[in-house]
């Protein structure tokens, strides 16, 4: 089993490319390599391959790079499923994955995070708890999220740790992660990745 992430950039063109694109390769980059693994087309958009266990995280990652730039954010369709036909480009690949990304993404509209798989139950539970997390997560300032970058990239540190890292008071990374929710997106993701096993 696959997971499909389809992307676009929010208010790309109110920014030069070279500004934010070095972000979003970044945060592509981590999890495998172009462009079998991940592209990006038609100039704001994406896709990336990843397993279903890092979906989310990978999604929560990519919106922490691009929200570093003021006004600007990403829509993502995480898709779940099998992957019939492997290319030598993520674009060309196939299968259930690709088609529930696709679906997931045309109907997002105003929200920027959904999830789509072959089990309706597991979607509504997700998609709900999606809705709620963006609440707070689509209002994280540059700071904020740079700090949540910088913890997803970094489990194992501690606040202080970080705080040095980032030049910053321990006390300012405990507030941004505070009203980051960060401690509840994690849960998410776990919560998540242990809801898998109904798939």
């Amino acid at each position: 089993m696959s997971a499909i992430l389809t992307g676009d950039i929010k208010n790309s063109s109110e920014y030069k490319a070279s500004i934010w694109l070095p972000l979003l390769k970044q945060a592509l980059g981590k999890y495998g390599n172009e462009p079998a693994d991940w592209e990006i087309y038609r100039g704001d958009s994406f896709q990336l391959q990843t397993t279903q266990e890092n979906a989310l995280e990978a999604a929560i990652y990519i919106k922490a790079n691009i929200k570093q730039i003021r006004n600007m954010d990403v829509r993502i369709a995480i898709g779940l499923g099998e992957k019939n036909y492997e290319a030598a480009k993520i674009t060309e690949s196939n299968g259930p994955a690709f088609v529930n990304s696709g679906q997931c993404f045309e109907q997002l509209k105003k929200q920027n995070l959904g999830i789509r798989s072959s089990n309706k139950k597991f979607d509504e539970q997700i998609n709900l708890l999606l809705q709620l997390a963006l609440l707070t997560m689509d209002n994280w300032t540059p700071a904020i999220s740079k700090t949540v970058k910088y913890a997803l990239e970094n489990p194992d540190m501690n606040q202080k740790e970080l705080a040095s890292l980032l030049n910053k008071s321990q006390g300012n990374i405990s507030e941004e992660l505070n009203k980051a929710g960060f401690d509840e997106v994690k849960k998410m993701i776990q919560f998540y990745n242990n809801q898998l096993v109904q798939l």
